[in-house]
């Protein structure tokens, strides 16, 4: 039996080399098919004029961040998309000419005009999403803002600006008319088409795979061919690789639900540095409810203008950030921010039991907040860092008033019998204060 299935055709045959040949012919198969999307440039599209119908109704865009943004229907050119609201606009299905697209991209790329000497657009404005907060808008941004505008307004805007920043930026800007109307044509068609996602990387699900065959070959090699004489070898790579595989998995099944280091790009682009930490505005002002409530609340615009009222250009971010603000207090539109600390729905967490009557400052879960200009999930907002901050923070008895029902850890505490009271002596880990 044994020789039947072990013949000149059996598994003996199969070595390493076959294993290592499929496993490389399957990476570069899974990278390319994962590849084909990830180009910058333009995807392609019909060649066919773009025919406008001008009203006056409004459009509501929604950007990449889904915010809502209101522009006048007049010389809007594009492509029809899914986040217009349906019957405020006609327009045609067809897109602009695909070689003015193409065109104006590679202008803003600065790939055109060849000798050029000033700075490309995209030096600038970004056309992808970035970790780091940039203060220029992006592409996006300035493609959603314009495209109500016609060509003539659109050329004033960038070689006439009125902002300090963008004054000093563009003092070099060697474009000419008939260059930009083609920079135009790519923004007009990025408002409608809207910028590439991000792709998903495949690399650890194909590390996954690939050790997955290495166990397959240390089991094939072990059980069947039996070939290398000294056994602990595949015994160790069997060990090694499933040992991986299991920290792998355990690592992305306790990422689940968490968001640390979680800093997605907001609708306007606020800095925490320039205002609780340049500024010195106290956290309070701006989180109003912090002291009252569950949640710290988010401003109001109108919190906003009490002082963007006089201050309407930044000196990092220019009058686009700022004119944001303003946009939204005066057509009453709300901004919609992305919520960035989440915690799972069976928690129950109350910022007034903490910041009010814990007494706890902002940085102990927050962290530096006043350093951060893109904010971000410092902790982790993992049970465990509760329980174990419960177990280590102290608590004021002696000077808080919301302390005073608990008589006998007062009187233990005056009799000398405990030196401290943590959190946990109070029942902030019994499991039915979180979780009820």
């Amino acid at each position: 039996m044994e020789k039947k299935f072990c013949g000149r055709i059996g598994i003996q045959k199969i070595s390493i080399r076959v294993l290592l040949f499929f496993f490389i012919i399957s990476f570069f198969y899974v990278k390319f098919a994962y590849s084909q999307n990830d180009s910058s440039s333009v995807s392609e599209r019909s060649s066919v004029d773009t025919t406008v119908q001008h009203s006056d109704s409004t459009t509501t865009v929604k950007g990449h961040e889904g915010t809502g943004v209101s522009e006048s229907a007049s010389s809007v050119a594009g492509h029809a998309s899914e986040d217009i609201t349906p019957g405020e606009i006609e327009h045609s299905t067809a897109s602009h000419e695909i070689d003015g697209v193409k065109r104006g991209e590679r202008f803003f790329r600065g790939l055109l005009p060849f000798r050029s000497k000033g700075q490309a657009c995209v030096s600038c404005h970004n056309i992808k999403q970035v970790d780091t907060l940039n203060w220029n808008p992006s592409a996006r941004d300035i493609a959603m803002k314009y495209a109500s505008m016609d060509v003539s307004a659109f050329q004033n805007a960038v070689l006439n600006p009125t902002g300090i920043k963008m004054q000093a930026s563009h003092q070099n800007f060697d474009l000419n008319e008939e260059d930009l109307k083609y920079v135009k044509t790519y923004l007009d068609d990025l408002a409608f088409q809207g910028t590439t996602e991000p792709k998903i990387s495949v690399d650890n699900l194909i590390l996954f795979l690939f050790l997955g065959l290495l166990i397959t070959w240390a089991l094939i090699e072990l059980i069947f061919l039996r070939k290398i004489k000294i056994k602990l070898i595949p015994v160790i790579i069997l060990i090694a690789a499933f040992g991986f595989q299991v920290n792998m998995l355990i690592t992305d099944a306790i990422r689940l639900g968490r968001q640390h280091g979680y800093a997605p790009d907001q609708p306007i682009k606020f800095s925490h540095k320039v205002h609780a930490g340049d500024n010195g505005i106290d956290c309070m002002y701006c989180h109003t409810t912090v002291e009252e409530g569950k949640s710290a609340g988010i401003p109001a615009p109108n919190l906003c203008m009490n002082c963007h009222v006089l201050i309407r250009e930044g000196t990092n971010s220019g009058k686009f950030e700022i004119a944001k603000i303003v946009d939204a207090v005066e057509n009453n539109k709300p901004v919609e921010w992305i919520r960035i600390h989440n915690l799972p729905d069976h928690v129950f967490f109350s910022h007034a039991v903490h910041v009010k009557s814990g007494k706890l400052d902002c940085k102990q879960c927050h962290g530096p907040v006043e350093e951060m200009d893109l904010m971000e999930q410092h902790s982790d907002l993992s049970m465990g860092w509760c329980i174990n901050c419960h177990r280590d923070t102290r608590v004021n008895f002696e000077d808080n008033a919301y302390y005073d029902q608990y008589i006998k850890l007062h009187e233990d505490l005056k009799a000398g019998k405990i030196d401290k009271i943590t959190a946990e002596d109070i029942g902030a880990n019994d499991c039915m204060r979180c979780h009820y």
